[in-house]
Formats: C-alpha cells, sequence, structure tokens
C-alpha cells in the first residue's frame, strides 16, 4: 500500500469536484487550502485532469471518472483521492496505488437512506403507485371502482436480495415488516446468526435466486465481473410478472434485455434509481408505465450527504497529519 505520509507541514491543497452543502464547503474551505466548484457541473475531462496537476488532495465524486490515463497525468503533489460517497468503481484503484496516491470513501453514511429508496419501489410497483399518480396528475381518474389499478399483495412474496451487504441488510430488516419472504444471494454466506436476525434464507446460486424471486432487488458493487449480471438469460429465468429493482450500478443490469422483457409484458415491473450512461435515460424506459424512474436519488438526503462530507473532511485531515486515513480503500496493489 502506499507508504503513510509524513505530516504536510501547511495547508492541503484541495479540489472539490462537485458543489457540497454548506456547512461542508464552510468547513473545508477553513481547514484546508481549497477549491470549490460551485457552477455544481460535472467537469470536462480537460478541468479535471488540469485540477489534478495542481492540488494534493482531489475530493471526486461518482459523476468523475478517475481512470488509469488521468492518474497517470497528476501532478507530483497528488496523494489522496478523497471520495465523496462509498463506491468506488470510477477511480481506478489499481493505477492510483501503482502512483502511491491513497484513494478514501465515505462508507456506510447512505446505508438506510438507499434502503429506504428500494423499499419505495419494492412497495410501489406491485401496487402500481406510478401508474396511479400518473392517471390523477393526467385527469383521468373517474372514481373508485372494484376492479382499476389492480396490483399485488406483498404479504408472503419472496424478496431476492442481490448482495447482503450493509444495504441488502438493511433492505431485509425494513421488507420483513410488509410481510415479504426474504431469500438472498451473495458471494459470501452470512453468519448463521445474522440470517436468524434477518430472516432470511441463503440462496446459492444467482440464477436459483433469480429464479425464485416475485421481486428482484440489486444491492451488489459494480465491477467488471459483475457488469450485466442480469443480463437476458436470467431476465429469461424470472417469474412472469415478477418485478426488479436497481439502486445499485446502471451496469448490472443489460438494459436493452430488461426494456425487450418489459415491453413484451413479461416482467410486472422495474424500479430504477441508476442508468448506464447518466444523466440519459433511455425514451423506451420512460414510456412503460410500470416503471419507476428516479434520479440517482438513493443516497439524497442531507443527514447522509452532510455526514458524507465530513467524512471526507475526516480523512484529509487524517492525511494531513501523517496518519492512515479513517476510510482508507485498500487493494491488491495498495
Amino acid at each position: 500500500m502506499p507508504a503513510l505520509a509524513q505530516p504536510l507541514g501547511r495547508a492541503p491543497r484541495v479540489f472539490v469536484t462537485r458543489h457540497l452543502l454548506p456547512e461542508v464547503e464552510e468547513r473545508l474551505s477553513a481547514l484546508f487550502e481549497t477549491t470549490l466548484n460551485t457552477a455544481d457541473r460535472p467537469l470536462a475531462r480537460e478541468e479535471l485532469a488540469a485540477a489534478m496537476q495542481a492540488c494534493d488532495v482531489l475530493v471526486p465524486t461518482v459523476t468523475d471518472r478517475i481512470d488509469a490515463e488521468l492518474i497517470a497525468a497528476a501532478g507530483p503533489d497528488l496523494r489522496l483521492i478523497a471520495s465523496f460517497g462509498a463506491g468506488t468503481d470510477h477511480i481506478d484503484l489499481a493505477a492510483a496505488a501503482a502512483r502511491g496516491i491513497m484513494v478514501a470513501n465515505t462508507p456506510g453514511v447512505f446505508t438506510d437512506d438507499t434502503a429506504d429508496i428500494a423499499m419505495e419501489m419494492i412497495i410501489g410497483l406491485p401496487r402500481r403507485v406510478r401508474e396511479g399518480i400518473a392517471l390523477v396528475r393526467r385527469g383521468a381518474w373517474t372514481g373508485w371502482t372494484p376492479t382499476a389499478l389492480l396490483g399485488v399483495k406483498l404479504a408472503g412474496k419472496t424478496l431476492g436480495i442481490v448482495g447482503m451487504g450493509r444495504i441488502g441488510q438493511a433492505v431485509a430488516s425494513r421488507a420483513h415488516a410488509f410481510g415479504l419472504q426474504i431469500a438472498y444471494h451473495n458471494r459470501r454466506r452470512l453468519p448463521l446468526a445474522a440470517e436468524q436476525v434477518l430472516r432470511a434464507r441463503h440462496v446459492d446460486t444467482l440464477d436459483a435466486l433469480v429464479a425464485e424471486a416475485d421481486i428482484l432487488t440489486l444491492h451488489a458493487p459494480a465491477s467488471a465481473d459483475n457488469r450485466h449480471m442480469i443480463d437476458a438469460r436470467r431476465i429469461a429465468l424470472m417469474k412472469p410478472g415478477a418485478c426488479l429493482i436497481n439502486t445499485a450500478r446502471g451496469d448490472l443490469v443489460d438494459q436493452e434485455a430488461l426494456i425487450a422483457a418489459l415491453e413484451d409484458g413479461r416482467l410486472g415491473g422495474a424500479g430504477l434509481d441508476v442508468y448506464p450512461q447518466e444523466p440519459a435515460v433511455d425514451p423506451r424506459l420512460l414510456a412503460i408505465p410500470n416503471v419507476m424512474t428516479l434520479p440517482h436519488i438513493g443516497s439524497a438526503t442531507r443527514e447522509g450527504r452532510g455526514d458524507s462530507g465530513h467524512k471526507v473532511i475526516a480523512n484529509i485531515k487524517a492525511w494531513a497529519d501523517g496518519h492512515r486515513p479513517p476510510d482508507q480503500v485498500l487493494t491488491a496493489l495498495g
């Protein structure tokens, strides 16, 4: 891993790529020599490259792709990438480690927020909430009838959770209160005691989980191995009328295969908070009535975004004082 720095002996030059909460920006500016992106727009690649030439610490977000080429061209003083957010798939960790650049993130602060958004879609899709809202807003609702907008009862259905980390476990805890039966697949099975607390049943293979779930919710990290983990073959394994929820990363799902299954009426719906090419959302998804499309707001609470910002500050301060950042991301090379 990169060697621990000596105390910097001066305020580090910190470049923040997006507008953060005012109290976070004020604290950053008070502690460090901070450059803020007050325009709050994603930086062009050349702007990001220029920033990396002139700072000790870069504070990127998920909208910034910090690839090997950018890292190789970074200035000699860049020694810490203190990312705002839990995910690190937007950073080439191996390239950073090879250059002796530490990477830190902000894990844990968005667990409940993301689980809440997942539950909103787990509940809303089977009960056709999106379709009901659209009906009222366009003035087409003609009143209550015994057979209008009939949905599906949650109690007794199987919720399949792909990825049983912090967020997957938080979803399981919430889902049980709605009478859902919890099944999960994870790279490593949870200890029996954790399964008992969550009342969750492990399924050995992803294929088996996909085939039995009435609602499938994705909470796996993005990686080269996980890209399109829900592809045409696995979508074909899903029950007719099953729902797919994705609050993790857009690349986990083969979007073309998903759209085809939705247009054919094989699936009961999809709830999406993430997309392969954000902020672009395929217009075919918007045209399908039983698809809930959210603008990547799984972590969008004032509390969560504030806590994430203060974790960034703690990571920078520890590094500048010559200590290991509390949330350093470790890699095989780093």
